[in-house]
């Protein structure tokens, strides 16, 4: 349900013939950019229930959310609204200016906190902001992302970490969905798939 919802506000582009070029330099045939889900209000509901009612069933002890920045910020705080709870954010790196602060919002020490992120590639800055919020006093219950892409190396980094995630949509989900749908064929399917399968040493 949720990848056919990315793919319908073209929050997800498959393109296996004609591959992106990711910041790490890896060309792929896949690139997700979560933050159109903030221009296309129904699916934005959607997503952020199912983003609040994962938090609830998973993380039921869950006192506040914490937001990556930037792209996690505006979903922790919409569904922080949506559960009644605090948010806040934590930031790339601290401030050189003010308060040098890099976790932004009040934050009690031992609060129970979820993580908001919204695509899990190979974990590494989600995990930066894990440790972050850790060395600052907090409880991290886990993270809640929007998508995945089912990275061995994610898995990896967050066992790692002794940190659960659990995310709305994954790319196996998301290939099956736009092939039934007619967005890549068959053959198509087969190349994100091997690309990924690539990544994980397959």
């Amino acid at each position: 349900m949720y990848s056919l919802e990315l793919l319908k506000i073209n929050a997800v582009f498959l393109r296996p013939n004609e591959p992106f070029t990711w910041a790490s330099g890896i060309k792929s045939p896949i690139y997700c950019d979560n933050r159109l889900i903030l221009s296309a209000p129904q699916s934005r509901r959607l997503i952020e229930r199912g983003m609040a009612d994962l938090v609830q069933s998973k993380f039921p002890r869950c006192e506040m959310l914490m937001g990556t920045a930037t792209a996690g910020i505006a979903h922790a705080a919409l569904v922080a609204d949506l559960l009644g709870l605090p948010m806040g954010y934590v930031r790339s790196s601290a401030k050189d200016h003010g308060r040098a602060n890099r976790i932004e919002g009040k934050m009690p020490q031992g609060a129970k906190v979820v993580v908001i992120e919204d695509l899990i590639s190979t974990g590494g800055s989600c995990i930066e902001v894990v440790n972050a919020l850790r060395e600052a006093g907090a409880e991290v219950l886990g993270v809640v992302s929007i998508f995945t892409y089912g990275l061995q190396k994610a898995a990896r980094a967050f066992a790692d970490a002794n940190t659960t995630y659990y995310s709305l949509a994954n790319l196996d989900e998301l290939v099956e969905e736009a092939a039934a749908n007619g967005y890549i064929s068959p053959d198509q399917k087969k190349l994100v798939l091997d690309f990924r399968d690539g990544l994980n040493g397959k």
